[in-house]
């Protein structure tokens, strides 16, 4: 198990990504989070199986109908970051 915090910029937010990566995380059985940043971006903190993440993370580059990704960036993360994750969360702006 591993833990990666996402980062994606672009034409990602009002275009339903945050809903859609989280039907996509659960679908991959993957925990963790997603929310809005003020400065227009979409971040992420994603736990679960090397192939699952790489699956979300490959699905995040172009994400739901009506994105444009401009670019993702993703490291590894502290599993305590997401601890306590019941699924895959909406979380409130940043």
């Amino acid at each position: 198990m591993t833990t990666r915090r996402i980062r994606i910029t672009g034409r990602v937010q009002g275009v339903g990504f945050r809903y859609a990566m989280r039907d996509e995380a659960a679908r991959l059985g993957v925990t963790g989070w997603v929310r809005n940043r003020r400065d227009g971006s979409v971040e992420a903190l994603a736990h679960g199986e090397a192939r699952a993440l790489e699956a979300l993370i490959a699905w995040a580059r172009s994400g739901p109908p009506g994105a444009l990704v401009v670019e993702l960036l993703q490291e590894p993360a502290p599993d305590v970051e997401v601890k306590g994750c019941a699924g895959f969360e909406l979380r409130p702006t940043l």
